[in-house]
């Protein structure tokens, strides 16, 4: 699963409707440059191959008022509603998924009702839990890696992570049960997404050709 398609929907969806700058600029606020492979030319790429694939409406736009040209607004589709909240679950319980897609799946989170996050983070401590005991069946901690020589390390390696994660997810898991953030149906939800005319501190400043679509 790539982040990029996530990442995309979810902040056209948090706008209602956007051109593709506005996602850009809303991606690089949220730094998801540094951390996924949302830079420019994927962003715009996505944005139209979603068009095409039926996820995102895309409507012309005239040009304002102060000139330039017309720009291509997107909105999520009912069956692009259904394939973003699709891969926010994946994101969220498939416990081998990369770091960027794991990191926009959080970012998202508050989008499902809490009693939904906090039964796929259980899931995804299972998917641990299991991925571990796998593991485990061929590598013995105790005994340490030097058992199996320098491959041994590999599966320590996978031991160490798999039990990162899991304390990582319980500790999530524990704060959301406790009450923090805002979830969907419970008010007002954090807003993470820049106005049109605000300036974003975060901005590589980097022109793209895509910038004005």
């Amino acid at each position: 699963m790539s982040a990029i398609r996530l990442l995309v929907l979810g902040a056209v969806r948090q706008h209602g409707r956007a051109h593709g700058y506005q996602v850009r600029n809303d991606l690089e606020f949220w730094g998801a440059h540094e951390w996924s492979n949302a830079k420019p030319g994927s962003i715009y790429h996505a944005l139209k191959q979603m068009a095409k694939q039926g996820l995102l409406l895309a409507h012309e736009v005239a040009p304002s008022t102060a000139g330039g040209p017309p720009r291509t607004e997107y909105e999520l589709t009912e069956k692009g509603v259904e394939e973003y909240f699709g891969l926010l679950r994946e994101a969220l319980t498939t416990y081998d998924q990369k770091m960027d897609v794991l990191s926009a799946g959080i970012g998202f989170i508050v989008d499902l009702e809490r009693a939904e996050a906090v039964e796929l983070l259980k899931e995804r401590v299972r998917g641990l839990q299991e991925w571990r005991a796998a593991v485990t069946e061929y590598y013995t901690p105790e005994d340490g890696p030097e058992s199996l020589g320098h491959i041994g390390e590999i599966m320590n390696m996978w031991v160490h992570s798999a039990d990162a994660g899991a304390e990582w997810t319980r500790g999530l898991i524990a704060r959301i049960e406790g009450g923090a953030y805002t979830f969907s149906g419970e008010g007002d939800p954090f807003v993470g997404v820049l106005a049109e005319d605000q300036e974003n501190p975060y901005a590589t400043g980097i022109p793209d050709e895509g910038d004005h679509r």
